[in-house]
């Protein structure tokens, strides 16, 4: 994830801050993407290059009008209203990897930031958008899609009806043979499954990306064009080594469990999303990408905007409970919030650098060592983050150039500074 030459390192770091300062005294004009009837080719936003800066700026915010999605609506209830309590937090500092000094302005800046919000006990303190973003546009939260369905995993084991300890075959026989067949769902929900699979975005023959290309992110290349959904692609990845005390993380385990987690419950995911986005007073629907079949992209592909993220984070950081009703329990929102062994996280080198002394729990990063929270992460740079103790929910939505990148770990500690400020 991050250079080993750490004088590079922090030295490119810090010219991305110092390219930060020179934009917020001269901002630059962003492109006109898809305008006209039809936009001009360079300014043209399509399947094959909405992930990539500069189309990504509109793309990542527009994907339902590239791709097929299944919604998740916003239901009848009564929107919750966030007060505004403002406070100024664009000079608040803290101290980056590259150990200078760095202001909130600034890291929103450098990290290509499209929207942030702030709340604070379930008022809203500071909210900023960029790059043309509005508050009505729903944006994609790639991996933070992965802490929404180990909600609702967790959930459905308090409702008994997910067994942790049970083999993910049990649920789905067509895992035979392949590297989910004998994990159990916790192996699943904790990104502890021994398999053959490398997380590498770059790689057109990486097992990430066939996932991208099943799921329908990018257009398949014709040499990787082998499988037609997510259903199909699964049951081909193999076993390498034993589950159970590691932590890998693999995209493909969440949507094993999201397919467990249907077959035990006999709902879809976005159904089961539904029973809480519907009555959490959620101001616009949310929407999952689709793959070729129709099924939901549960490891990586939800899109809401930033405040309506901000109110599932305010959800839990309240318990579960929403005017009067429990929408989720509060011991399923405690089981996560416990975390695990920051030890077997840890044995991963980059994730301990990004997040450290975290530990992994189902599908959300788990901080207890400084104040009680929890992180949910995506790549190109979403976050949802919840402070239990100072009562504070961040959401963060960016389109970083690179999949991983050198601000991550900032990002973090942003995260982790504004909320320490607040809980004073």
């Amino acid at each position: 994830m991050y250079s080993h030459d750490a004088l590079t390192e922090q030295q490119q770091i810090d010219a991305l801050y110092q390219a930060a300062q020179r934009e917020l005294a001269t901002p630059s004009d962003s492109p006109a993407l898809m305008q006209g009837f039809p936009p001009s080719p360079e300014l043209r936003v399509t399947w094959d290059n909405w992930m990539r800066l500069p189309y990504s700026r509109w793309g990542f915010r527009h994907l339902g009008r590239l791709r097929p999605g299944v919604e998740v609506p916003a239901g009848r209830t009564q929107v919750r209203e966030l007060p505004e309590a403002p406070i100024e937090l664009g000079e608040l500092s803290f101290t980056s990897n590259c150990e200078r000094e760095v202001t909130v302005a600034e890291a929103l800046c450098a990290t290509n930031t499209d929207a942030f919000v702030v709340l604070k006990g379930g008022k809203l303190v500071y909210e900023r958008y960029f790059a043309g973003q509005q508050a009505s546009d729903r944006h994609i939260m790639f991996s933070v899609t992965k802490s929404l369905i180990g909600t609702l995993a967790e959930q459905l084991i308090g409702d008994d009806l997910l067994d942790p300890q049970a083999r993910a075959d049990r649920y789905v026989p067509e895992f035979a043979g392949s590297a989910f067949a004998d994990a159990t769902v916790r192996e699943l929900m904790d990104m502890a499954v021994g398999i053959e699979y490398s997380e590498q975005y770059d790689d057109p023959a990486s097992e990430s990306s066939q996932y991208g290309y099943a799921c329908g992110f990018q257009p398949a290349p014709s040499a990787y064009s082998r499988y037609r959904s997510l259903y199909e692609y699964l049951p081909t990845l193999r076993k390498r080594g034993e589950h159970g005390g590691l932590f890998h993380y693999v995209t493909a385990c969440t949507e094993a469990l999201a397919w467990v987690m249907e077959r035990a419950s006999g709902r879809s995911c976005a159904d089961m999303l539904t029973g809480v986005w519907s009555r959490m007073g959620a101001e616009q629907s949310g929407y999952f990408l689709a793959d070729p079949w129709g099924r939901s992209v549960c490891g990586a592909g939800f899109n809401a905007t930033a405040r309506d993220m901000a109110r599932f984070g305010l959800l839990l950081a309240e318990g579960g409970n929403f005017n009067g009703e429990q929408l989720i329990d509060a011991d399923t929102i405690a089981r996560i919030a416990d975390g695990s062994d920051p030890s077997i996280y840890a044995q991963d080198e980059d994730f301990h650098s990004w997040v450290p002394g975290a530990s992994y729990k189902s599908q959300w990063y788990v901080s207890n060592h400084d104040s009680q929270s929890i992180m949910a992460g995506g790549i190109h740079g979403q976050y949802l983050f919840i402070d239990f103790a100072a009562q504070v929910v961040i959401v963060k939505q960016s389109t970083l150039p690179d999949a991983v990148g050198l601000l991550d770990a900032d990002s973090v500690r942003l995260l982790k500074a504004i909320a320490a400020h607040l809980k004073q």
